[in-house]
């Protein structure tokens, strides 16, 4: 386990077959590139772990499930190498969801954010609280969410993704992600969102692991080109955040 506040935790359990991932950061639990690339590593390595056929992805606390890329590190970039450096963070923990042996839960136990809702897109089933409402505020800040639109997109399809990167503003309930697929179902408290994640994880874990597998290859079928697209879109983002327009709205945010 790793607990150095300024880049935050993950704290990795296996029990029953099931390994539970947990992220914590003291800023809304947002990520700081190395905490991505903590991640990262962590779902490799449950990828090659025999003893290992689900994954549950969580985060710490009450609050914000995901508050997305850490702001202290978006305005200390100077360039677009930095730049495309930091986000790509976030093509590559995709792209470890993606190509993961294993189905990956998600439990988001309240609202998301930019990387965030990218989290939850990767997600092959996440279960959600009722408070758990979604943004993708990038545009806000001078930017695009370019490196998690493929993944939202493939969830809940692009005029759903449109509306909320368009509306850069605007928070969408739990209930309207249900509505538009990126959770599967919402739950009034975080008791009754854990028992569900634990029965519906136990279950699904009993399942033959092999059927497992060739499943999780079908469900992410024609996204093989993303190890290049996601970076791509990294460097996009990379270049806007250098803006003298992303620099003071991050000022603003901040504050």
């Amino acid at each position: 386990m790793s607990s150095i506040p300024s880049t935050g935790s993950l704290t990795t359990t296996i029990n029953a077959a099931v390994a539970t991932l947990t992220f914590g950061h003291p800023a809304s639990n947002s990520f700081p590139r190395v905490l991505l690339d903590q991640l990262t590593a962590a779902l490799k390595a449950m990828s090659n772990n025999p003893e290992v056929s689900l994954i549950v992805i969580q985060s710490e606390g009450e609050g914000a499930f995901c508050a997305g890329a850490s702001f202290d590190e978006l305005l200390a970039v100077s360039n677009e190498a930095e730049g495309a450096h930091f986000f790509s963070g976030f093509a590559h923990l995709i792209n470890a969801m993606r190509s993961c042996s294993k189905l990956i839960i998600g439990r988001v136990h309240g609202k998301a954010v930019g990387g965030g809702v990218g989290i939850a897109a990767a997600c092959d089933y996440v279960l959600a609280s009722t408070s758990a409402a979604i943004k993708l505020s990038e545009l806000a800040i001078g930017i695009g969410p370019f490196v998690i639109e493929p993944a939202v997109s493939r969830k809940i399809g692009k005029t759903a993704m449109s509306e909320m990167t368009l509306a850069a503003h605007e928070w969408k309930s739990a209930d309207w992600a249900v509505a538009k697929g990126l959770y599967a179902a919402t739950y009034a408290t975080q008791q009754e969102l854990d028992a569900a994640i634990a029965s519906f994880s136990t279950k699904l874990a009993s399942y033959n692991p092999e059927a497992l597998f060739e499943m999780k290859k079908v469900l992410w079928e024609g996204t093989e080109n993303w190890d290049t697209l996601l970076l791509e879109r990294a460097s996009i983002s990379g270049t806007l955040v250098l803006s003298e327009f992303t620099k003071n709205a991050l000022a603003q945010f901040k504050k």
